[in-house]
Formats: structure tokens, sequence, C-alpha cells
């Protein structure tokens, strides 16, 4: 079993990438690329699943106001991320 991790939230540092959504993304990423190794998805399905998932973040992000900072940050993750599967369509 894992251990437990406490995290103190008054010594958390503040300019660290958020922990919840690096696991987040982690997890998702893996599980596109568990669904694409087992064939349940193709390499171009997942990256269609990518670049939809980055039009719903525009749209999204514009509705609440979100900086366009915050909204770029997040779009260059998924773009990495879709830029992997699509390395591996050569």
């Amino acid at each position: 079993m894992s251990p437990i991790i406490y995290d103190d939230e008054d010594t958390a540092d503040r300019s660290e990438p958020d922990a919840h959504g690096q696991a987040a993304l982690l997890l998702a990423e893996s599980i596109l690329h568990v669904l694409v190794e087992t064939q349940t998805l193709s390499l171009d399905e997942a990256i269609s699943v990518i670049e939809t998932t980055c039009a719903v973040k525009i749209e999204v992000a514009e509705r609440a106001g979100e900086s366009s900072k915050r909204m770029n940050e997040s779009l260059y993750l998924l773009r990495r991320i879709s830029n992997s599967f699509k390395s591996d369509l050569s």
C-alpha cells in the first residue's frame, strides 16, 4: 500500500503547478495511451479527443472570463500531449 502523504497547505509553494491538475492530466493521458495500446481507440481518435478538449477549453475559458495566460498554459499542455500522439503516427 502506498504511503499517505499529507500536505501542509501553510508551507505549500504557491508558485508550483496545482498538484490536483497535474495528477488529473497525467491520469487522463495515461488512459488515452492505454486505450490506444489496447486498440480501443485509434491514434487518430485519440488526437481528435485532445483537439476537441482544446476547443472546449477555449469555450469554457471565454465564458468563465479566465485569463488568456491561464487558458494558453492549459492549451500548451494539451498540445504537447497531442504532439506526442502525432509523433506515433510516423
